[in-house]
């Protein structure tokens, strides 16, 4: 139990760190939060955890297929927002990104890429 708090405060301890760095610089924030580190800890904890390399190197394979398809969402987001207000573009990203995946998903089948 005292693996699991630690893992959920030093995940959340970064996603503090990060909103507290983007307050006081748009750049070093976002890039910061462009920064693989939520990636990079999940790697971490499946290899303390003892899991086989190969469930490690596919949780980095498919991380990497599927952030293509939310990129159009960090574009789509500064735009909608002066225009929709907050929440409204925030659903709108989440279902943009949505759709955005499940195209992704279909035009990788033709390549022989199963993300779904």
């Amino acid at each position: 139990m005292a693996w699991i708090i630690t893992k959920y405060l030093l995940t959340a301890g970064m996603v503090v760190f990060i909103s507290e760095v983007a307050k006081r610089s748009d750049r070093l924030g976002g890039f910061i939060a462009a920064l693989p580190l939520m990636t990079l800890l999940t790697l971490v904890w499946l290899y303390v955890e003892n899991q086989p390399e190969e469930k490690i190197a596919n949780h980095a394979y498919y991380t990497f297929w599927y952030v293509i398809p939310t990129l159009p969402m960090f574009l789509l987001f500064p735009y909608l927002l002066p225009r929709l207000g907050f929440w409204i573009t925030m659903g709108a990203c989440v279902v943009i990104t949505v759709i955005c995946f499940g195209l992704f998903a279909l035009l990788m089948k033709g390549f022989g890429i199963n993300l779904l």
